[in-house]
């Protein structure tokens, strides 16, 4: 008779591991369904704003206001956002290869899966399109990020090539943060003079970090810290994707001229919509104004104030505050301002 051998249970870590991919897998379910949520969520907390908090009147912008309108205010004001959340994903989850390869899962890492999902040519447009759309005081921790990713993604991939990995690990590096130092070296020095720390330290403290972190970090405290990183980022970006896109202009502001020629009265406001009958107004202090349309004398297209700079340092004549689409898109030229629209334009 053959010998009965009783069966051998499976290993308790073996469940444990199969609770943990489900548990993540549910998470990100639950992320790429509640993502379509969130542009909404801005764009309903905006108007609300806008309205000054009062129902009828947000009532009434939903009514009037356009869609595409909103949806392309709301595309302008975050479109940095996008490469910013890629390729810090990204880079996290190369780093998390490096450093504890045996813990890099893509179903149970956000990182992971960001970095094991997404190709090169991503990467490159996400790059590209933050070098346009970010601040000059932001492109040194972007050179930072790029040269962090492309050293940790080679050694990735090429561990057995000890000539790439000097290369992208320590010559790159290198030559990076020589090259921002000597452009960004006077600009930090007026930074200093100028008492703005916190510009000075953008400029200068990314380059150095790039000789740094070109490596991976102890492979026991690597998985804690990309968790934290990944859940400091995921609640910094929305709060900041919320205050700026609150922000944003949504109506033309206008200067509307009603009444007989004595009196008239000029409203200052922004423009919902223009009916048969009714120009409708949101006025500054918050009401709405219904104006018919024969007593309208005049109407005039008020330009958008100029936000003031708030730093004086600027990088070979580049303001820091300013981004290469500024320089590059055409403005538009700088007239005599209508009269009319004196109430809301900054006093000189």
């Amino acid at each position: 008779m053959g010998e009965v051998r009783a069966a051998v249970p499976a290993p308790v870590t073996t469940g444990v591991v199969i609770r943990r991919r489900s548990g993540a897998r549910q998470a990100q379910q639950w992320l790429l369904t509640l993502l379509p949520a969130f542009p909404v969520l801005l764009l309903v907390l905006r108007l609300w704003r806008l309205s000054r908090q009062d129902m009828s009147t947000m009532l009434l912008l939903v009514q009037y206001v356009s869609p595409l309108g909103l949806l392309s205010a709301l595309l302008i004001a975050l479109v940095w956002a996008v490469p910013l959340v890629v390729l810090v994903l990204a880079a996290l989850g190369e780093l998390l290869q490096a450093s504890a390869p045996d813990r890099f899962d893509p179903e149970r890492s956000l990182a992971a899966y960001a970095s094991s999902r997404t190709p090169d040519w991503v990467l490159v447009v996400a790059g590209a399109l933050a070098a346009l759309t970010w601040q000059l005081r932001f492109l040194p921790a972007l050179v930072m990020v790029l040269v962090w990713l492309v050293a940790l993604r080679a050694r990735n991939r090429f561990p057995d090539r000890p000539r790439v990995l000097v290369a992208t690990g320590l010559v790159l590096p290198v030559v990076v943060a020589a090259a921002c130092s000597a452009w960004l070296g006077p600009a930090v020095g007026a930074a200093l003079r100028h008492r703005e720390f916190a510009t000075a330290a953008l400029l200068a403290l990314p380059p150095a970090g790039a000789l740094v972190l070109t490596g991976p970090v102890p492979a026991r405290a690597a998985p804690a810290l990309i968790r934290a990183l990944t859940y400091t980022a995921g609640a910094l970006v929305p709060v900041l994707m919320g205050v700026i896109f609150l922000r944003v202009p949504l109506l033309p502001a206008v200067a509307v001229v009603v009444g007989e020629p004595t009196p008239r009265e000029v409203v200052l406001g922004e423009a919902v919509t223009v009916t048969d009958k009714m120009t409708i107004v949101l006025a500054r202090a918050g009401e709405i104004r219904f104006l018919p349309n024969d007593e309208v004398r005049g109407q005039a297209l008020c330009p958008t104030a100029d936000r003031m700079p708030a730093s004086r340092v600027t990088v070979a004549g580049w303001p820091v505050e300013e981004t290469a689409l500024d320089w590059m898109m055409p403005r538009r030229p700088v007239g005599v301002p209508d009269p009319r629209c004196a109430g809301l334009l900054p006093i000189p």
